[in-house]
């Protein structure tokens, strides 16, 4: 297990005289300050030293009794990890340092009589983790050792020689140093941003981050070869996303997706990634509960970013799971327009990953670069709930058979969706969308609070002359498998008549495409308003024409298949020939009040059918429910370390209708201890409740102050809102 007792940075270590001419190492100075600045680890631990690979650091050694004499006295450094160390050699020395060996240099400059500046190099492919260092006394009268205290060591994104080497330093700004990001959520037809704190210089995260590698399956099994593999940041990858999620380990997370949260933590009641890890790491590694996509994703970001390889988080909206493979997700609705749980696939509204950039020593160079990580566990890879890390380039490029999972994250960002309209166990509607799969993919932009679209990155033109030689035949390999899947596909558990099917595809086949439909939200749904709905309809035929009408909506989770409707509207319509017809449809608060929350996504789906002709054309479209505003301002322009400020919360009630037992909640990690409420029995039309809390700082970085407002017995969230919080340094 990790060392956990932390050493001062002055620790002493005292010889005996006797026997040694009184030579004797009487003190180590860590130099941590300089250290830190130099290494770019300032803020990560305020106890501890924590360097970077291939880069030198300076220790201090302190003598007493006589000079040291370099002819008679050797002095040596022993690095430790776990059961391995190497031997250092104190050496005076000019040159450069060589990246492939520990080295331990003192420069003439900096010799002095009772003490020397010692530079300690450690290899460009070091294993991360902390080290034991020890210092060995050579005399002509006998040889003593001693530990003098530890240092974690770090990848190096700064140096070029380092596989997670990343050239401007404007990415490493973002995608390491920066403690605060944007998630991603909602749909692409309503993209919202959830702010984040990585939290990865909050006291505790460092040292929950490194016991993580020590309580590893991989570690418990066979340390030493472990430490050997944690010079590889592919290896590294691989470990921590199995270890963010708890199905097969000692991990953090326990994932949940149903409302039943009493036991634990709503997951978008996080925040940030600070308390996760503390609460794992004081309760003895008993999995945190509960997480999300975005949750684990964005703790996998903070372990990544803390042991120095650049890693971002990413959205991709209607993200596939493809549980069978095929690259194919089919979706059933009635003709009403009702969304059926009948098809084990399933597509996201959005889905939260990691991209974390490294070259892949053991690929191609084309493939380096961003890889795919994700720690949700979905489906097992190598009998293990994680996925990647992928490159980027194998899943643009529709190489499957790069490891590690391409085959499945293709299908998230680029499968297709075959949506059938069901009628007495027949199919009397089919279409197929090529398109909305993966149709927007995103991250946060570099030094901005705006969004990055990613989705060229991993979108190419499906056309067989763009592809790698080298890659399976995609093209092919879909149209069996799209065979496969309209003979195969099941409807309530049992398999489709093969022959009625067979006769209402061919049936459709013939039609031609006299009917468009389309369905469009009017405005921004906000939670509170009505929600207003518009359905477009057009008809190619030369003939007037009566046509029935059915619009649903239902409450759906963000990665599953919608609930029951909750609301419903079935009329007939009259539409002249090639003409086009626009249908409106108005919500109310009433008719959702008690099953919308903030955040809620919503399932809208309109089937128009002609009876005369048995078409059935449908259109569907999912929006997030978005929230009245909650105002939060802190007084003053900056807030720094340990000086208190007080913040001004306020919520304002927008709706025609008062909200009873309003309740107004205000809770910051490395803000404030704990949650503060404000409370009223009811909050009439126009009136407003406060909340002032006054605010410290534990530590410097990007924090964030949460306000939430719920209503009800049933604790319905109505909004929820953020503030970023800049601390500096006293």
């Amino acid at each position: 297990m990790i060392t956990r007792k932390i050493m001062d940075y002055k620790q002493q270590a005292m010889y005996n005289n006797g026997g040694s001419g009184n030579f004797r190492l009487r003190m180590v100075n860590f130099e941590m300050k300089e250290n830190h600045i130099s290494h770019e680890t300032q803020g990560l631990s305020e106890t501890q030293l924590v360097v970077r690979r291939g880069k030198p650091f300076k220790l201090t050694l302190l003598f007493g009794g006589r000079a040291w004499n370099p002819h008679t006295d050797k002095v040596v450094l022993l690095v430790r990890l776990g059961n391995l160390a190497r031997s250092i050699p104190v050496l005076f020395s000019d040159q450069c340092s060589n990246l492939h060996k520990w080295s331990a240099k003192v420069y003439s400059r900096e010799r002095h009589a009772h003490s020397v500046i010692v530079h300690i190099c450690s290899p460009v492919l070091s294993a991360v983790g902390v080290y034991e260092l020890l210092v060995q006394i050579e005399t002509p009268w006998d040889k003593r050792i001693c530990s003098v205290g530890v240092f974690a060591l770090l990848c190096n994104p700064w140096l070029r020689y380092d596989p997670v080497y990343m050239p401007q330093e404007a990415q490493i700004e973002e995608y390491v140093k920066s403690d605060f990001g944007l998630v991603y959520c909602g749909t692409s037809a309503n993209v919202q941003s959830r702010p984040w704190s990585f939290g990865q210089y909050e006291p505790g995260v460092l040292e929950a981050c490194l016991t993580l590698l020590q309580i590893s399956p991989q570690h418990l099994h066979d340390s030493n070869r472990d430490y050997i593999s944690r010079a590889d940041p592919v290896y590294l990858s691989l470990v921590i996303c199995a270890m963010v999620n708890c199905n097969d380990d000692l991990g953090i997370l326990l994932g949940r997706w149903t409302n039943e949260y009493h036991d634990g933590v709503k997951p978008t009641d996080w925040t940030g990634s600070a308390d996760i890890l503390r609460q794992w790491l004081l309760s003895k590694f008993k999995p945190v509960r509960y997480g999300q996509c975005w949750v684990f994703a964005s703790v996998l970001c903070t372990v990544m970013r803390v042991l120095g390889i650049p890693s971002r988080v990413v959205t991709v909206f209607n993200a596939a799971h493809d549980t069978d493979a095929n690259t194919t997700i089919e979706e059933y609705y009635t003709t009403t327009g009702e969304k059926l749980n009948l098809s084990k696939d399933s597509i996201w509204n959005f889905h939260v990953w990691v991209e974390c950039w490294m070259k892949r020593s053991d690929l191609s160079p084309e493939f380096d670069g961003w890889q795919v990580v994700d720690p949700t566990p979905q489906e097992k890879s190598e009998e293990i709930f994680r996925c990647g890390p992928c490159p980027v380039a194998a899943i643009r490029q529709r190489c499957f058979r790069v490891p590690y999972d391409t085959p499945f994250l293709y299908a998230s960002v680029d499968g297709d969706v075959r949506r059938l309209i069901m009628h007495n166990r027949l199919v009397v509607g089919e279409k197929v969308d090529t398109e909305t799969v993966g149709q927007l993919i995103c991250t946060k932009s570099i030094g901005l609070d705006s969004l990055n679209d990613l989705t060229n990155t991993y979108k190419g033109l499906k056309k067989l002359q763009r592809q790698n030689p080298r890659c399976v035949q995609y093209s092919a390999q879909r149209m069996v498998c799209r065979a496969t899947s309209m003979l195969s596909a099941e409807v309530r558990g049992e398999r489709r008549p093969s022959n009625s099917l067979s006769s209402a595809e061919n049936y459709m086949g013939q039609m031609s495409p006299s009917l468009e439909v389309s369905l469009t939200t009017e405005g921004l749904p906000i939670l509170g308003k009505s929600i207003r709905l518009c359905v477009k309809v057009t008809n190619r035929s030369n003939q007037a024409r009566t046509l029935r009408e059915n619009v649903s909506a239902q409450l759906k989770e963000y990665n599953s298949n919608p609930e029951k409707s909750f609301w419903k509207s079935q009329k007939e319509v009259h539409i002249q020939a090639n003409k086009d017809l626009t249908l409106h449809h108005n919500i109310p608060y009433f008719d959702y009040e008690s099953i919308l929350a903030a955040d809620s996504v919503v399932n809208a789906a309109v089937v128009i059918q002609d009876p005369m002709t048995n078409e059935s054309i449908l259109s569907a479209q999912e929006f997030c429910m978005s929230c009245l505003p909650i105002t939060l301002e802190i007084e003053g322009d900056s807030v720094q370390i340990k000086k208190e400020k007080t913040a001004h919360v306020t919520f304002t009630n927008q709706l025609d209708k008062p909200l009873s037992g309003a309740v107004l909640s205000v809770e910051g990690s490395g803000l404030l201890y704990g949650k503060q409420e404000a409370r009223v029995g009811l909050l009439q039309p126009g009136k407003k409740i406060e909340k002032k809390v006054s605010i410290k700082a534990t530590s410097h970085g990007t924090k964030l102050l949460v306000a939430t407002l719920s209503h009800s017995n049933n604790s319905i969230t109505v909004s929820r809102s953020y503030h970023k919080v800049t601390v500096k340094a006293t």
